[in-house]
């Protein structure tokens, strides 16, 4: 058994995702020492995966390229998956007034936006990794655009349904492949920082923007929602065709050591040693065998090759089978679940608050995402700061070690999700003060960000091979559960009342982090028993991992 109570496996002299983080707990100086290292305090670490000599390897681009990446790229996070669906909430009642149609119509409407949304997302899989991902970043930031200009002269519920509609299929990307940049940017020891600032930004910008939408709605109209908006995505598109360069990469698969099942340390090490004696000046000039960097006009282009020789059939049918691998599921199920169970909260509030003894307006019901927005930030800065240095801690511990499940330890705080939404639902029924209401609505956030961070750094690093085909289940799992949940979710509240609805949504999470446990102890022997039995592999969908 390793350090930290996970079951050790016997069957492979190296699990996928198992890597070696400390050299010197490790004792492993020997073998290693050729590898590229980290650099700073981080020079004892084991850079997993290795880099190539490539220039143009995302893993050797400057901190500044990478973070400026990670920065548009977020800002299309904070556009489309944390803006654009929640952006009629908190003015439901003063749009279904205007239409002169039940809230519930109104509802609907942002739950076809989410099923476009998820039914978008295999196809977006699909064309990621046949031909990268920028060129799906710049398609959907277009139709975000598009999208954004159509509902700024609606007029009609059916303009409003096709402005919702259009911006869907903008939302996928952003909800789905910015996690897996970071794996295409960033170290193992890095990644946990970036997961948890994305995860903040999906679900804690969601909450600030209704706070920000419920004051336009209330003093300029719901339109201007659509007006303002336009111009933050027309500016996000402009910097993501002109610094967001592809991310995806073909690596040789020796430098992969997060992947593979047989790493040969030595034999990689020799590689290392070799490719820097190339390098060298052995005859007063340099060899030039490497290509050069790309300027930056050749990275302005939107389609940079093809990344696999799998149709796209195969590729789409990736995001459904990836469910027959146990992992995965509980990661789709633990991050789009305990997203659906906060989102179920934002559906009801204009319900509930606008109603005695609240007697809420727009603005009013606006104001109180501050609670769950403030909660997402306590969140994740628990989660960045504890996230990366809690790994090394534990690697240290486990002989130099590296095992994914260690970021499952942080799910603990996926408890206060499950008993936040109980509480809430109790507050609300009995009509409790509007600041507590707002401040147990923040500790739910709390929770959801402590299972979308640890389980989407999870899946990063335990099944990086398949990372893209889990994310995207997620989006379309979540996006789907929640068009059903704005079918019913107004109905079932007014009906049953909220302490009955949000009991059953706290019991789901209670039980979403807890199958934590399990995950955790038995992930690496689970972990080979992936590497030996592929099951995508039977389907004839293949990932770029290798045995």
């Amino acid at each position: 058994m390793g350090f930290g109570g996970i079951l050790e496996d016997s069957h492979l002299p190296h699990v996928p995702g198992t890597v070696i983080l400390n050299e010197e707990a490790a004792h492993s100086e020997r073998i290693t020492r050729a590898l590229r290292h980290g650099k700073g305090r981080n020079a004892g670490v084991v850079l997993a995966p290795q880099p190539s000599e490539d220039p143009n390897d995302p893993l050797n681009w400057s901190n500044t390229k990478k973070i400026t990446i990670v920065t548009i790229q977020a800002l299309g996070v904070i556009l489309y998956a944390g803006t654009v669906g929640p952006l009629l909430n908190a003015g439901l009642s003063t749009i279904s007034n205007d239409f002169g149609v039940p809230i519930g119509d109104i509802t609907v409407i942002s739950g076809y936006q989410l099923l476009v949304a998820g039914c978008f997302g295999p196809p977006v899989c699909a064309f990621s990794r046949k031909y990268g991902k920028r060129p799906l970043f710049v398609l959907s930031s277009i139709l975000g655009v598009v999208g954004t200009i159509i509902g700024s002269v609606s007029n009609s519920l059916d303009s409003l349904l096709a402005a919702r509609i259009v911006q869907g299929f903008a939302i996928a990307a952003y909800e789905s492949l910015v996690i897996t940049v970071i794996g295409d940017l960033f170290f193992v020891h890095e990644r946990g920082l970036y997961a948890s600032i994305v995860n903040f930004l999906i679900c804690g910008i969601s909450n600030f923007s209704s706070v920000i939408t419920g004051t336009i709605v209330t003093n300029l109209g719901w339109k201007y929602l659509f007006h303002i908006l336009n111009a933050f995505v027309a500016l996000q598109l402009i910097l993501l065709f002109l610094f967001c360069p592809e991310t995806s990469y073909v690596r040789d698969k020796q430098y992969d050591t997060d992947e593979i099942a047989n790493v040969d340390f030595e034999k990689l090490g020799e590689a290392e040693h070799r490719d820097e004696l190339e390098k060298t000046v052995t005859s007063g000039s340099r060899v030039t065998a490497l290509p050069a960097p790309k300027t930056f006009r050749q990275e302005l282009a939107i389609f940079t090759g093809v990344y696999t020789d799998e149709n796209l059939f195969q590729l789409t049918i990736g995001s459904f089978a990836v469910w027959t691998n146990v992992a995965a599921a509980w990661v789709i199920i633990a991050v789009g679940g305990s997203t659906v169970l906060f989102v179920a909260v934002a559906f009801v509030l204009a319900q509930i608050f606008t109603l005695p003894p609240y007697n809420l307006n727009a603005s009013g019901v606006g104001y109180l995402s501050l609670g769950p927005f403030v909660g997402a930030i306590i969140g994740s800065l628990i989660m960045g700061f504890v996230l990366d240095p809690l790994i090394k801690w534990f690697s240290k511990r486990n002989v130099g070690t590296y095992e994914p499940e260690y970021r499952l330890v942080v799910m603990l705080g996926g408890l206060l999700m499950g008993g936040g939404l109980i509480a809430w639902g109790y507050m609300a029924e009995h009509g409790i003060n509007l600041y507590a209401c707002a401040t147990v609505h923040g500790i739910i956030l709390v929770g959801v960000v402590s299972i979308c961070t640890a389980a989407t750094a999870y899946a990063l690093d335990a099944y990086r091979d398949m990372s893209n085909e889990i994310f995207i289940a997620i989006m379309l799992f979540k996006n789907v559960v929640l068009y059903g949940f704005s079918e019913f979710v107004n109905n079932w509240t007014a009906s049953a009342g909220p302490f009955v609805v949000y009991s059953v949504f706290g019991g789901i999470g209670l039980a979403i982090a807890l199958a934590a446990i399990p995950i955790y102890v038995f992930g690496k022997k689970y972990r080979s028993f992936w590497a030996r039995h592929n099951l995508l592999e039977k389907f004839g969908v293949k990932t770029h991992a290798e045995i």
